[in-house]
């Protein structure tokens, strides 16, 4: 006889192949399933740190409105990234902006502050223009430790029915 996890089930984590029970009956998620979400939340965020960081600094702003700009449209791809999953497999637009908002919003602050805070941290990046490479390795090296600090955020979340595992039951 088959046992259903009734954890993963009434959590709300998705399909059975996205629930694991760990040690204590607890559900939890996998890290390939957690590594999944981040990368797929990595790449909306890069989307619009990038094309923020290059126009701020293309019409040479200041380094806290490049910052601003990179950050809002950050969320920005990574949610519409989301969004427009969920509306591709038939939820209406309020529903699917309310999973988008559930999927990504923590996966999203973490990335963002883990990224700027590396690039704010890096001697001379935060004045590096998009022609030095010092500008592109410390972009790049701060979405390489956000992914690695947010991965296990996610593993987290997802195990307990929050975050990417919204959107899971949508696709």
């Amino acid at each position: 006889m088959k046992v259903m996890d009734r954890t993963a089930h009434h959590t709300g984590a998705g399909h059975a192949h996205h629930a694991r029970t760990g040690h204590g009956g607890r559900a939890g998620a996998s890290w390939a399933v957690a590594a999944k979400a981040t990368l797929h939340c990595l790449t909306g965020c890069a989307v619009g740190e990038i094309l923020g960081m290059a126009i701020g600094t293309a019409l040479m702003w200041h380094n806290v409105p490049t910052m601003i700009l990179a950050i809002v449209l950050a969320f920005l791809f990574g949610y519409s990234f989301t969004l427009f999953a969920v509306r591709r497999a038939g939820l209406g637009f309020r529903a699917a902006v309310k999973v988008a908002l559930a999927a990504d919003t923590v996966s999203i602050a973490v990335m963002e502050l883990v990224d700027n805070g590396i690039i704010a941290l890096v001697p001379g990046a935060l004045d590096a223009h998009l022609s030095d490479t010092l500008f592109w390795t410390s972009l790049l090296g701060g979405f390489a430790v956000a992914f690695l600090i947010t991965t296990p955020v996610n593993k987290w979340m997802i195990g307990r029915g929050k975050g990417h595992a919204v959107a899971h039951a949508h696709h």
